[in-house]
């Protein structure tokens, strides 16, 4: 019997579904069956598809189970691990669109076929808690072509042929800002992993460093070879306890072998890596709020320039990267910034990875070419969505980007023509939405919590982000008026012009994104008070249409506020909307299509 490989998700949306409880009950029950020394048991990271999870893989039987539990454990191993027989029901399967037949092969699959992995490359594929299984991947390849084959300026000028740009959200050409380091004077210098990934719906960072580590402390080696310097952090949430404790064994791995420390190859370079946690403030993915994070002061931004690649952390000239940015690095060293370009667009070079989140049937995290359209991403990736409800539009960039609509969906998705298009990329955060979404509820979502983040350090974005929350509070209150949308706009375009950083510059773009997009829902709040996707409470209005009402009174009885009258078998029932809190209970009790939300 060929020696079987299982890999499960041990990330952490797997892992609050109790993958570590499949874990330890695969351990038990294979003695049973004298499968211990056949059977190989590998904790991994983040499959992607989180909303099939926990994943099981079965190798070389190329078998994915899907919505995996601790009950299904004991079947998995007789049936298919003893006997050769996979358990059908769990099999993660796809159907061919031409033959109509089901498809096993997870390569075929459409969420996987659709996508190019470099940042996830190695996620789901190996134990990132063991160094020799990404060396197995070429892992740590690239450093040693940098530091024994390049010189540190042949590294940057690589990056910059790559087209290579940050992954954070502002798009900057990585290797310009290594360049900028590079040429800053200075007796110490420092390389910033930012894993400080704050935005709502977003885990792309958190996953890579999950399920690949190395990747990231590799391309940051090679990132301070190229600057000089030999210091680097990684500034990471604690909030992400999972990647921090992998992290810690990676970096002691690496050092262990030599890969971090002293003379690293024998090539006279140092470089060290440390851990520093953050408390979770969204403002310090800021770059300079950031590093004052690091320097132990409030997390708070400040004008720049001076920027971080001439005067950063310590005062000392800084680059700075996020996660997914250092998760290409290597992969372009090792293969040449040739291979990386022949993917993407022209302005837009490689991949990005998505959080597919939302109103979406296929949730999860995705890494598609650039140039990819927002319909191939959403419906034949993400599934469209479920219910068969109708797409109504598409977040972008988390607080920070716009909504796209369905005009936008067959439009590639590069960082400059999100820009266009009134959105932006950000670091990947995509939060789909159908037709039960109201959009003003959206912004105020957003707002709401860009108010609990802000850092409070200039006037507009402190004061001006609450009032814009205010307003929108009002308007879903039914106390809005045409005024009240002309102060909105108003105010949003002031805060847009005069923020300090750049995190409070764009607060204002869900606001101003869904009033473009969606005006007319923002008109029907406070013209015609109401809410037409049905989600702002108070402009809800529920009646009982007397020839549909069966007289049966068991909405009567589900009503928590007894807003209900009428007679058993008699009169029609009514609502009185003085008593009505708008709950909703009733219309879901209803069997006959009785109750009218208006």
């Amino acid at each position: 019997m060929e020696r079987l490989h299982v890999l499960i998700c041990a990330g952490t949306g797997c892992t609050s579904s109790r993958s570590l409880e499949i874990v330890k009950k695969l351990e038990e029950v294979l003695p049973a069956y004298h499968l211990e020394n056949e059977v190989k048991i590998v904790k991994t990271g983040c499959f992607g598809l989180c909303q099939k999870g926990p994943i099981m893989a079965i190798y070389p039987d190329k078998i994915f189970y899907s919505h995996v539990t601790v009950d299904d454990v004991d079947e998995i191993v007789k049936e298919h691990f003893y006997k050769g027989r996979p358990v059908t029901r769990l099999e993660l399967t796809d159907i061919d669109e031409k033959t109509k037949e089901k498809i096993f092969d997870i390569d075929q699959i459409k969420f996987y076929s659709k996508q190019k992995r470099i940042a996830l490359r190695n996620c789901g594929v190996i134990n990132p808690e063991d160094i020799y299984e990404y060396i197995a991947k070429d892992g740590y390849q690239a450093l040693g072509k940098a530091l024994t084959e390049m010189t540190p300026q042949e590294v940057i000028d690589e990056i910059l042929k790559s087209g290579l740009r940050g992954r954070g959200g502002g798009g900057f050409p990585t290797g310009r800002k290594w360049q900028f380091a590079r040429n800053s004077e200075s007796d110490e210098k420092y390389v910033i992993c930012n894993a400080d990934e704050g935005d709502p719906g977003a885990f792309m960072d958190r996953s890579i460093l999950e399920g690949d580590p190395h990747a990231v402390l590799e391309a940051m080696a090679i990132a301070g070879y190229a600057i000089g310097a030999q210091t680097g952090y990684v500034y990471i949430r604690a909030e992400y306890p999972i990647a921090v404790e992998r992290l810690k064994i990676a970096i002691s791995q690496a050092k262990e072998l030599g890969l971090l420390g002293n003379d690293i190859f024998g090539s006279g370079f140092n470089f060290d890596i440390e851990i520093r946690l953050g408390a979770g403030a969204f403002v310090c993915g800021e770059e300079t709020a950031l590093i004052a994070s690091i320097e132990g002061k409030r997390g708070m931004p400040v004008p720049r320039p001076p920027f971080p690649a001439v005067r950063g952390v310590w005062g000392k000239p800084t680059i700075i990267n996020n996660v997914e940015t250092f998760a290409n690095v290597a992969q372009i060293i090792y293969n040449g910034a040739d291979w990386f370009t022949q993917i993407g667009t022209e302005g837009s070079k490689g991949t990005k990875v998505f959080a597919l989140g939302g109103n979406v049937t296929n949730t999860g995290l995705v890494e598609v070419p650039m140039g990819t359209t927002l319909r191939e991403v959403i419906y034949e990736i993400g599934g469209g969505c479920p219910n068969h409800k109708n797409f109504k539009a598409v977040q972008t960039g988390g607080p920070s980007g716009g909504c796209l609509t369905e005009e936008s969906l067959d439009e590639p998705i590069d960082f400059d023509n999100l820009v266009r298009l009134g959105s932006m990329m950000g670091s990947g955060g995509m939060i789909v939405l159908d037709e039960d979404s109201c959009m003003v509820d959206v912004a105020r979502f957003y707002m709401d919590f860009i108010v609990d983040e802000s850092c409070g350090k200039c006037t507009p974005c402190r004061v001006g982000t609450k009032r814009l929350l205010e307003l929108l509070n009002k308007i879903c209150a039914g106390e809005g008026t045409l005024e009240t949308l002309d102060e909105l706009e108003s105010l949003s375009n002031h805060i847009k012009e005069t923020a300090l950083c750049g995190l409070g510059q764009t607060a204002p773009n869900p606001v101003l994104s869904t009033m473009k997009m969606f005006r007319n829902e923002y008109i029907a709040h406070v013209l015609d008070k109401r809410c037409p996707a049905g989600v702002c409470k108070a402009l809800l209005k529920y009646t009982i249409d007397p020839d549909k009402c069966k007289k049966c009174s068991l909405c009567t009885k589900q009503c928590p506020v007894g807003a209900i009258s009428g007679q058993v078998g008699k009169t029609p029932f009514v609502i009185d909307p003085d008593k009505c809190i708008r709950c909703g209970a009733c219309m879901a009790s209803c069997r006959f299509g009785a109750i009218i939300r208006k």
